[in-house]
C-alpha cells in the first residue's frame, strides 16, 4: 500500500498558451526541485513518474497503520526548501513542521560505547574530552577546516553547472589549498587521534553511498552544514515533503502524471525533442530534465549514436556507491531508550568497507544506521507501537549476491544483532516487516548496478567529473538529482535543481 492518495494524481488543465513545455522524467526530491524552479519561469512542467506515488528514493510505504520513509530521513540544508517555497511568495513552514533532533545522531560502537552528537558544541566537547583530553582542540580546528570545505564546496562549487574545464580550473586552487585529493578520514585523522572519535567524524560519506576512506575530503563539509543548520526530521516524515511539494507542483499549474515509465528520450538532430513512453506514446517538448538515474539515463534512455561522452564503456568503467538493504519493521510496545537516529557499528570498520567497495563481497557482519521516527512523531506508528528502518551498506550489483535468496537470512541476522544490542525481545514484538534491496533498487527505481546513490563520490567522479547538469552530448536534456553535478543527499539534489536556473532561461526567452 501507498501514500499515492495524499498526494493526489488528478489532471489538472493548464492554460498552456505557447509556454514552452518541459518534461521531468521522475518525481524524486531534486526532480521535484527542478518542476517548481522551472514553473516559476514560466514553463509548462509535465512530470512523469514511473511508481504509483511520487518522491522517488523518498516514497512512502504504509503497513497496518504504520508510516514508512523508505530513503531519506533528515533535513540538513533547510534553508533550501525555503527558498523553492519562495519562488511563490510562500513559506516552507507553512506547509512542513521540521523539528530539530537532539541529538542528530548516536554513534554505538561495538563494545557498547556510545557518542552523541549533536550541535550543542560544549556537550560535544565534554564526551570527546573523555575519549582524548588532546582531541578537544583538535575538533575545533576540523570545525573551521569544515567550514572552509563548506565555503568552497558548497556555497562556491555547489551552485555552478561546471560546463567547461575552465569552470574547475577556476576552482582548483582552493581544492588544492585545502587538499580535497585527501579522503575524508585523512582529513579528520590531520585533526583527531582518537579511533572511536576518527570515526565519529568521518562517517558521513556513508550516507551518500560513498567510503570514507577514499571520498573526496569536500564532503567534510557536512559537519559544517550539520553544526550550522541543524539535523531535523519533518512532522509525519520526509513524505510530508513530498506531498507539499506536489501540491504546490499542481496549485501552480504543474501535472504529475504516475504509472508513467518513460522508455526513450527522443534527439533529433542533437536536441531532445521529448520522450516515448513504455505503452508506447509519443509526447514532444522542447525541454527534458531527467531526474532518472544518470548513469541509467544515458545508458537506458537515450540511444549509443547520440552519445559521445557518456558511452556504454565509459558508464560501465566507472564507480559506484554502495548498494542498499534496508529492512522496515514496526513492533509492538515502544523502545523509548532508542534516539530518533543511530549508527551501531559492527567489531569492524575498515575490513567491513573494504569488503563493499573493493572486494564487492557480502560480509557475515555490518555496520547500521537505525531510524525510530515515532521517537518525534508517535503519529508515524499505531498506538503504543514503534516504527523503525534499519539500513545497512551493502555491495552493489556488482557483487555477486543472489538477493531473492539472501535477503531473509541476512534480515534475520540483523534482527539477533538488534536484539542482543538495542532492541530486546525484539523477535516476539514484531508486528509488521518488509525489505528492499539493491535488486530492488535496480527493478524499481532504475539505478544501474542497483546502486543506492549513483556514481561514487571520489575526486575523479566529482563536479566537472560528474555528469553535467546540462548535457554534454545533447541540447535541451538537462540533469538533475544524485547522479549529476553536486552530488546525492539531500542538498545535493536539491543543488541540482538549483544548477538549472544558470542554465535554462526565462520561458519567454526560449528559443523554439
Amino acid at each position: 500500500m501507498n501514500m499515492a492518495e495524499s498526494y493526489g494524481n488528478q489532471d489538472i488543465a493548464t492554460e498552456a498558451g505557447d509556454k514552452p513545455l518541459a518534461i521531468v522524467i521522475g518525481s524524486g526530491l531534486g526532480g521535484m526541485a527542478a518542476a517548481l524552479r522551472l514553473l516559476a519561469k514560466g514553463y509548462q512542467v509535465r512530470i512523469l513518474e514511473k511508481l504509483d506515488a511520487a518522491g522517488g528514493r523518498a516514497y512512502v510505504y504504509e503497513q497496518d497503520g504504520f508510516v514508512f520513509d523508505a530513503g531519506p530521513t533528515i533535513v540538513t540544508a533547510p534553508f533550501m526548501f525555503e527558498d523553492l517555497w519562495s519562488l511563490f511568495g510562500r513559506r516552507f513552514a507553512d506547509d512542513v513542521d521540521l523539528r530539530l533532533m537532539t541529538p542528530f545522531y548516536r554513534v554505538r560502537f561495538d563494545d557498547g560505547t556510545v557518542f552523541d552528537y549533536s550541535n550543542d558544541i560544549e556537550n560535544v566537547k565534554q564526551q570527546i574530552r573523555a575519549f582524548n583530553p588532546d582531541d578537544v582542540d583538535g575538533y575545533e580546528r576540523f570545525l573551521s577546516a569544515s567550514e572552509q570545505m563548506y565555503r568552497i564546496g558548497f556555497e562556491r562549487m555547489g551552485m555552478i553547472a561546471f560546463r567547461r574545464i575552465t569552470d574547475l580550473l577556476r576552482h582548483l586552487p582552493a581544492i588544492i589549498r585545502l587538499r580535497g585529493d585527501r579522503s575524508v578520514f585523512k582529513m579528520v585523522s590531520r585533526f583527531i587521534k582518537d579511533p572511536y572519535i576518527r570515526i565519529a567524524l568521518s562517517f558521513h560519506p556513508l550516507l551518500i553511498g560513498g567510503n570514507p576512506y577514499s571520498a573526496t575530503s569536500i564532503y567534510t563539509l557536512i559537519s559544517f552544514l550539520e553544526r550550522e543548520w541543524g539535523v531535523y526530521s519533518a512532522m509525519g516524515g520526509t513524505g510530508q515533503i513530498v506531498a507539499a511539494m506536489i501540491r504546490l507542483i499542481e496549485q501552480h499549474g504543474g501535472r504529475i502524471s504516475y504509472e508513467s515509465e518513460v522508455s526513450e528520450i527522443v534527439v533529433e538532430q542533437g536536441k531532445a525533442t521529448g520522450v516515448i513512453m513504455k505503452s508506447g506514446e509519443h509526447i514532444a517538448s522542447d525541454l527534458v530534465v531527467s531526474n532518472a538515474d544518470a548513469a541509467w539515463t544515458y545508458r537506458r534512455l537515450i540511444a549509443p549514436e547520440h552519445r559521445r561522452r557518456w558511452t556504454n564503456s565509459k558508464i560501465s568503467k566507472a564507480r559506484y556507491s554502495t548498494g542498499l538493504f534496508v529492512w522496515y519493521f514496526g513492533t509492538r510496545g515502544t523502545y523509548p531508550d532508542v534516539p530518533h537516529h543511530s549508527i551501531l557499528l559492527g567489531p569492524r570498520y575498515r575490513g567491513l568497507l573494504d569488503d563493499i567497495f573493493k572486494h564487492h563481497r557480502l560480509a557475515e557482519d555490518f555496520s547500521l544506521y537505525l531510524h525510530r521516527p515515532t521517537a518525534t512523531d508517535p503519529s508515524m506508528a499505531p498506538p503504543d507501537c514503534d516504527t523503525f528502518y534499519v539500513l545497512a551498506p551493502v555491495p552493489n550489483l556488482t557483487a555477486d549476491v543472489d538477493w531473492i535468496e539472501e535477503a531473509e537470512p541476512y534480515r534475520k541476522k540483523i534482527e539477533q544483532y538488534l536484539e542482543r544490542t538495542v532492541l530486546p525481545g525484539l523477535s516476539d514484538r514484531i508486528v509488521c516487516s518488509m525489505v528492499s534491496t539493491p535488486l530492488d533498487f535496480k527493478e524499481r527505481l532504475n539505478s544501474e548496478k542497483g546502486a543506492g546513490f549513483s556514481f561514487e563520490p571520489i575526486l575523479t567522479q566529482s563536479a566537472w567529473f560528474r555528469p553535467h547538469n546540462a548535457s554534454e552530448d545533447i541540447r535541451n536534456l538537462y540533469l538533475v538529482g544524485a547522479g549529476t553535478h553536486p552530488g546525492a543527499g539531500m542538498p545535493g539534489v536539491l543543488s541540482s535543481a538549483a544548477v538549472l536556473d544558470t542554465l535554462v532561461p526565462n520561458a519567454v526567452e526560449w528559443v523554439r
